[in-house]
């Protein structure tokens, strides 16, 4: 079985990007959301993007116009995902949500095709009991912005079979990013292990009054070389992603040191998400930091 049409679930942050990667790849694409809003949005998004690609002759007026023709965008998860032959579902970073696309998506696909997750932490076997397919199901985390960052992490679970594992792998190559296989599962995997381990030693300095937020951010790009501090990442990636990530790692663990920290939950609460909302740590509608 060759992967000729591909479909992303969810339309967000990540989502409409990876759709683009798969028209930019000759993939014939479908982008589903349930918002006409956030469908609207991500086309003007990537006509922005792949527009200034044009100006600045990293692609062609015919290439661009040609990605746009294998890209369709849809409120109908039937429409989008009946003839494709890999599904990659990248909706709200929530479990219960997750489960309920992959058992939907089971009953609408192909026999042969499979389905894989975006999640930054989740594991695939944790969606693979809702499907009749669990040898077709795996991870393939793209890491935020898609269109920008060259890695994907491929994730098999002792349910993956070598071929879906394979096929992944072969779609992130066509797409021109690089693929590293991860050969069993864990939460989190590899990058976000390590990248966790920063945030959360980061908060914890922070909230315990060692150092102030920007000065955190300053001594990691200057001491450790880093090209954005975990302040600054978390504002990027946006904080309700970050709650979501760190509530299900205790949900997972039970650990209170994965609880969501109380200064993440306050923003939050209080809307204040990143730059997507602009603010989180830092404020950026204007220069001056709230």
């Amino acid at each position: 079985m060759t992967i000729q049409k591909l479909t992303v679930v969810g339309a967000g942050s990540m989502g409409h990007q990876i759709a683009m990667l798969g028209a930019l790849a000759g993939f014939e694409t479908y982008v589903q959301d349930i918002s006409e809003d956030t469908l609207r949005t991500a086309k003007e998004q990537l006509d922005s993007i792949m527009g200034r690609w044009v100006e600045k002759e990293r692609m062609t007026q015919e290439e661009r116009d040609q990605a746009f023709e294998r890209l369709h965008f849809t409120t109908s998860l039937q429409e989008a995902a009946r003839e494709a032959d890999l599904v990659i579902e990248a909706v709200v970073e929530k479990l219960e949500v997750k489960r309920k696309v992959f058992a939907e998506l089971d009953q609408i696909v192909q026999d042969h095709t499979i389905l894989a997750t975006n999640s930054s932490t989740m594991v695939s076997s944790l969606l693979a009991d809702v499907t009749s397919r669990p040898e077709n199901i795996c991870n393939m985390h793209f890491f935020f912005p898609p269109l920008v960052m060259d890695c994907v992490e491929v994730v098999k679970g002792e349910h993956t079979s070598e071929s879906t594992a394979t096929k992944a792998m072969e779609v992130c190559d066509q797409m021109n990013r690089t693929a590293i296989l991860l050969q069993k599962e864990i939460s989190g995997f590899v990058a976000n292990r390590i990248l966790f381990a920063i945030q959360k030693e980061a908060m914890h300095l922070y909230e315990g009054g060692y150092a102030d937020y920007e000065d955190i951010d300053k001594i990691v790009k200057k001491a450790l070389n880093h090209p954005i501090g975990p302040f600054e990442l978390m504002d990027l990636s946006g904080l309700d992603i970050a709650y979501y990530v760190m509530q299900q790692q205790y949900d997972e663990t039970g650990k209170e040191e994965d609880r969501p920290s109380d200064t993440i939950v306050k923003k939050v609460q209080a809307g204040e998400l990143g730059r997507k909302t602009e603010k989180g740590f830092y404020s950026y509608n204007t220069a001056v930091r709230h």
